[in-house]
């Protein structure tokens, strides 16, 4: 029987990479069939690039305030993950909207974990949004990447129930445990 070749992940982070570290170990450790071949991130100040180094991942730095126009950061990033190889795209925590043109390139192979139950609560704040309209139940969707912001087809979700008293913090926290089990499962 063929075994398929290892996936050759880049992901896309803006800050501590927490969802980072969970497809580092789950690739370290056999759950994912793949690799990380570079970590990109925005920000030089993002604590995920340190992530990525202590696990001799190669990282990189592109700024967007660099280029006069969303369009050419997206083409920047996008030969930088062809030439580290990358076939599979991982926004993780990367908190900047993505061209069409960024999504149609990696269509299908561009996936995002979003805190909240899509379609309810697309863009920030989702926690203390979820509260302030007395939800029940919130948690955190993987979904493939389309045009729009927080839209496209749903990989997988799961929910967490939301206690009294909750804050945005406590809440946050116990959906994030959720959001580091869905990425690496799906």
């Amino acid at each position: 029987m063929h075994t398929p070749a290892p996936l050759n992940i880049g992901v896309l982070i803006s800050g501590n990479g927490s969802n980072l570290q969970a497809l580092i170990d789950a690739c370290a450790d056999g759950r994912i069939h793949g690799r990380i071949n570079l970590v990109l991130s925005n920000k030089d100040t993002a604590y995920g690039l340190e992530r990525a180094r202590k696990s001799g991942i190669p990282c990189a730095v592109i700024r967007h305030r660099d280029f006069d126009s969303r369009e050419a950061f997206d083409a920047a990033m996008t030969r930088m993950l062809h030439e580290h190889g990358v076939d599979f795209v991982c926004l993780a925590g990367f908190m900047r909207l993505v061209t069409d043109t960024f999504v149609d390139a990696w269509h299908n192979r561009l996936i995002n974990i979003h805190p909240s139950l899509l379609p309810d609560f697309k863009g920030l704040d989702t926690h203390a949004r979820a509260i302030a309209a007395d939800c029940k139940t919130h948690g955190c969707t993987v979904h493939y990447v389309r045009p729009a912001m927080d839209e496209g087809p749903i990989i997988m979700q799961a929910s967490v129930p939301v206690l009294p008293g909750d804050t945005p913090e406590s809440l946050g926290a116990r959906v994030l445990e959720q959001e580091h089990i869905c990425y690496v499962a799906a």
